[in-house]
């Protein structure tokens, strides 16, 4: 019996320090892919503004933030005559509507009439189906989506027009960024994980033809989403989905990363609220990989991706019950010094990430004005194991709620902690 554990052990150490050394590489893929890097920057010269956009954008409960991304939305660089921008809400989001319905009286009034307000009544309450209730509406040539807290750059529309038309591709995933990453002991974690999604690995699984695109900031040429039905409305990473949909299709997504223009968005406030949008998103991807569409890619290199991507929480799941015995076989288990090695593995890899994710947060803090303080890599030291167990339950109660049927959303909530002064100014001097 002990020879069989010792073999499991081995073998499920070599497996995740397979894992934990390809995450690493995605980590680091455009530092040491100089065209990849080169290809992510934002065009110097922009084209004339030639498509006109839809931008859509699904809220619920976001009193405290639909204001001022409205705001934001509106007033962007680029012609208004080509922008449309749609609020979707559910009915019995009162609070929501009355918030948004309040701003977009306040800019018709102004002269801008390019923005509506869409409510639907109909199950269910979640952002797919209220993204397909708003595609009814929309009138331009590209749709994309941006999350009721967001803050976008000004000048957001005239780059993805400057892509779309010089480029000729219909999908283009442009750049989200976490800012607060002081808040809390978890927060730094978070930015950075974004810091790295789409920094780096974005830019792979772009070029590999299998990508999982983020939830907001993703542009789509209306025929396209027409095409294929729109989103999933069952489907808790509906961006996800779709993404790996339309690689299926054969289409190109490009994939745009300049700290210079990205859409800055804040960690949730609290470790409850994060657990919850962390299970929700793991649980997507179990849904996701369960559904198949990754079997529709046309290669086999595409097809193991999207599988290696959309399987990756029930690694994080086996890793939270599988650090308690690499302590297990290093400090009580009579275990051959071999087995005893390989089982450490895995954890010294995780050690190799702490120490990517303090270059990343210094590179991070450097291109946003911010600064890096001693105290906040003390902070992420102390809380680096604590952080990985929390991914690791989060993956484990998502893979609960798969086994056993539930599917509601769970909606994590937004505070504005990313909010920049010069945002809080410009709803202020439009209030």
């Amino acid at each position: 019996m002990e020879h069989i554990l010792l073999a499991a052990i081995a073998l499920v150490s070599l497996m995740l320090t397979i894992q934990a050394a390809h995450v690493l590489y995605l980590m680091i893929y455009t530092w040491d892919q100089p065209a990849a890097d080169t290809l992510a920057r934002v065009p110097d010269v922009r084209a004339g503004p030639q498509l006109s956009f839809t931008a859509i954008v699904p809220a619920r409960h976001e009193e405290e933030v639909i204001q001022q991304t409205i705001d934001r939305v509106a007033r962007t660089d680029y012609p208004a005559r080509l922008v449309q921008i749609i609020v979707v809400c559910s009915a019995d989001d009162t609070g929501t509507i009355e918030r948004a319905a309040a701003t977009i009286s306040r800019l018709n009034a102004a002269g801008r009439d390019n923005v509506q307000l869409v409510v639907f009544s109909d199950e269910p309450i979640n952002k797919p189906h209220g993204l397909n209730a708003a595609l009814v509406h929309s009138q331009a040539d590209v749709v994309t989506i941006f999350d009721a807290e967001d803050e976008i750059h000004p000048e957001i529309f005239s780059i993805v027009n400057t892509i779309m038309v010089t480029e000729r591709v219909h999908v283009v995933q442009a750049g989200v960024q976490l800012m607060n990453y002081e808040s809390n002991w978890y927060s730094t974690f978070n930015v950075l994980e974004y810091f790295f999604w789409f920094r780096s690995r974005l830019h792979y699984q772009a070029k590999a033809g299998a990508i999982p695109l983020g939830g907001n900031t993703i542009f789509f040429a209306r025929d396209l989403l027409e095409r294929i039905g729109g989103w999933d409305e069952k489907c808790l990473t509906e961006d996800a989905d779709i993404g790996l949909r339309v690689c299926a299709m054969g289409e190109r997504v490009r994939v745009v990363y300049d700290h210079r223009y990205v859409t800055k968005e804040e960690t949730p406030p609290t470790l409850t609220h994060f657990i919850k949008q962390r299970t929700r998103w793991s649980q997507g991807f179990m849904q996701t990989l369960k559904k198949g569409t990754w079997k529709e890619l046309p290669t086999r290199k595409q097809r193991w991706l999207a599988w290696y991507t959309l399987a990756f929480p029930y690694a994080q799941a086996l890793l939270g019950l599988y650090l308690p015995v690499a302590v297990l076989t290093a400090f009580v288990l009579r275990a051959p010094v071999p087995v005893a090695l390989l089982s450490w593995l895995p954890v010294l890899l995780l050690a190799a990430h702490f120490v990517t994710q303090v270059i990343g947060l210094y590179e991070f803090t450097e291109a946003h004005g911010l600064r890096a303080t001693p105290r906040t890599v003390i902070v992420m030291a102390v809380g680096w194991m604590p952080y990985q167990m929390v991914l690791a339950y989060a993956a484990m109660r998502a893979l609960k709620r798969q086994l056993g049927g539930v599917g509601d959303w769970e909606k994590t909530a937004h505070v504005g902690a990313h909010r920049t002064a010069e945002a809080e100014e410009v709803t202020s001097r439009a209030a």
